[in-house]
């Protein structure tokens, strides 16, 4: 049995949680510490009773909250070591006996689950995304993907459920307000995915058991809810499955989503 919960997904902040019946995890603490003690509290789950926080890389909306929330309840930080590097001023309020370095497609564990990070292209040190498995049951984080890559789409199969990256509209970020650099990052290679590749990934997956999908990190300026929902929708039944194929939810932006249950 595995719980996923986004407290929050977007450009302004990230963290997410996995829970079990031995284990809790959250992956990323990108706003406050004091907002990521609220969305834990109201859904009835102690901050200090987490495992671990798995971070995927340093962008402030990734490691925002990280280093007071870990050492304010004396909690383990999993990341690689470029990673580490890369945010100092995180590093050096994390007490050096909860840094837990590891590399990137090596697995390791923590509770019950087993861990395994995969490569992300990002314009970050070292980013990656998560596969966490708990018996015969996988599911999958993949956020801030400049592009989709069979590495990628390798270590997203046989995922029950995955949370995906759905960041921009391509039309919607053209005439977005956004200065034409920063349009030209999030489209580029290191940068973001767009609603079209989130489809196509998710219809892909389906392929290999995919039952349930949440899409994640959507751009407040170039990109809407309901418009990530149809475009992914659109792409699956463009590839002959109906829209009952997959449950897709997309994860909000400030408000902390509901458990959901993935067996």
């Amino acid at each position: 049995m595995f719980n996923f919960c986004s407290l929050y997904s977007g450009s302004s902040g990230n963290s997410l949680l996995v829970e079990t019946e031995n284990t809790k995890l959250l992956i990323d603490a990108g706003v406050s510490s004091k907002k990521i003690e609220n969305a834990l509290t109201n859904l009835e789950v102690a901050p200090s009773s987490i495992n671990g926080i798995l971070i995927t890389h340093e962008h402030s909306d990734h490691v925002q909250g990280l280093g007071t929330f870990a050492k304010k309840y004396d909690l383990p930080v999993y990341v690689n070591q470029k990673t580490l590097d890369a945010m100092p001023k995180q590093k050096e309020k994390i007490s050096e006996k909860n840094i837990k370095n590891f590399i990137i497609e090596e697995k390791f564990e923590i509770g019950d689950l087993k861990i395994k990070p995969f490569s992300i292209p990002h314009d970050a040190a070292n980013p990656c995304g998560f596969s966490i498995f708990k018996d015969d049951k996988k599911i999958s984080i993949a956020t801030d993907i400049g592009h989709m890559t069979n590495g990628i789409l390798k270590n997203l199969e046989d995922s029950l459920f995955v949370l995906l990256e759905s960041n921009y509209d391509p039309e919607v970020l053209k005439f977005s307000r956004y200065p034409y650099p920063l349009k030209s990052r999030i489209a580029g290679p290191t940068g973001h995915l767009s609603n079209e590749i989130a489809g196509k990934t998710l219809a892909h997956l389906l392929n290999s058991g995919l039952k349930q999908a949440m899409l994640g990190h959507l751009s407040k300026e170039s990109n809407f809810p309901e418009l990530a929902y149809k475009t992914v929708i659109d792409e699956i039944i463009s590839t002959n499955y109906n829209e009952n194929s997959l449950k897709l939810s997309v994860a909000s932006r400030d408000i902390p989503g509901q458990k959901c249950l993935i067996n």
